[in-house]
């Protein structure tokens, strides 16, 4: 006979598979959505938001990251204003970088919180800073190679052909309950229906994740590789993986600081590499879309975000590591530097959106 707790395992095994399906249905709902409601969101964004260059797609990005306060939401925005022909290819992959640079800003706002239940400031504080140093990094300096494999067109070749029969199960499953959304909201509104399902969707399957064991028992485990930078890589690259989740992938990193298992000089390849693999749920959507250019937008988004963190581990690691801590420590001895480094955060978005 079995034994409660087994029987307790096994519906908790139940209970996450179900939400796990169910967020993934309610992702490809979104994606449905806001795709049909983002032409009829054009004239809005134009009259609004003058979108005219990459400078004001990638300060969009930016500012819309910070106001849903995740990043994927917001790249999944950017394509399908780009499937609606809103925006060029070049302006959706600035506004996906925006969309990357914004969404650092939660690990900084969990340590905030953290200093004030009077845990360390230092620790607290530093994994913020640190997340944000080098996403803004690493994906500034990726937006040259980015933006020459798109205007180049040496990516054209690598365009995917989403396939008939995954095209016709979507149409299927989802294009009546589009059709009945619609008979009672506007465009505008059925694309902002969208944003709310997808950024619910991203919230179940957050709560999928065991957090929890992996702050407490797992990650511990690997206190004596979080010296290799490489090994520090492929664990930031794995852990977002599966959570499909930057924000979750980094935001552990804060707790984990405090209870002493990682420091802030061993995170810098962990959060190079969790901003690499960040981009599958990106990728899906493009795919989601059938829109082939899409495709290529994200893939050039990953291949140049690589190259740099490739080039910065192979080469200049030392340097970097260095130069990121010093100013690390700058910020966080100061209150005074902190400020204006958070009013400067939110300034050059703004500036970027209105030049």
């Amino acid at each position: 006979m079995f034994s409660q707790p087994w029987l307790a395992s096994v519906l908790k095994i139940i209970r996450q598979s179900g939400l796990l399906l169910f967020s993934l249905w309610l992702f490809v709902l979104a994606i449905t959505l806001m795709k049909s409601g983002a032409g009829e969101l054009g004239p809005l964004i134009q009259s609004t938001f003058a979108l005219e260059n990459i400078a004001n797609s990638l300060g969009f990005g930016w500012l819309f990251a910070y106001g849903v306060m995740s990043g994927s939401p917001v790249a999944a925005a950017a394509l399908t204003f780009f499937d609606a022909g809103l925006i060029r290819d070049l302006d959706v992959f600035a506004m996906i970088t925006g969309s990357r640079l914004g969404a650092s800003l939660i690990v900084l706002l969990i340590g905030f919180v953290y200093v004030l239940r009077g845990k360390g400031r230092s620790e607290s504080l530093g994994m913020g800073l640190v997340s944000i140093c080098v996403t803004g990094s690493t994906y500034l300096v990726a937006l040259l190679p980015g933006y020459f494999m798109l205007s180049s067109g040496m990516l054209d070749g690598l365009q995917l052909q989403s396939g008939a029969l995954l095209s016709s199960f979507i149409d299927g499953l989802f294009t009546p309950i589009v059709v009945l959304v619609e008979q009672w909201l506007s465009g505008w509104m059925v694309f902002l229906l969208g944003m709310g399902v997808i950024l619910i969707s991203f919230r179940m399957f957050d709560d999928f994740l065991p957090t929890e064991s992996i702050r407490q028992s797992q990650l511990g485990r690997l206190s004596r590789l979080v010296y290799r930078p490489f090994v520090m890589f492929l664990l930031g690259s794995l852990v977002t993986l599966i959570s499909m989740s930057v924000s979750v992938s980094i935001s552990i990193l804060v707790p984990l600081s405090n209870r002493g298992f990682v420091r802030r000089e061993n995170v810098i390849p962990y959060i190079m590499g969790a901003n690499i693999t960040t981009f599958i749920d990106t990728l899906l959507a493009a795919v989601l879309l059938r829109n082939p250019r899409a495709f290529t937008v994200v893939l050039a988004e990953m291949i140049s975000i690589s190259l740099v963190s490739a080039l910065i581990l192979a080469f200049f690691y030392a340097r970097y590591e260095h130069s990121v801590l010093k100013f690390v420590n700058w910020l966080v001895n100061r209150n005074r530097n902190l400020a204006v480094f958070v009013f400067f955060l939110f300034l050059v978005p703004l500036v970027l959106l209105l030049v």
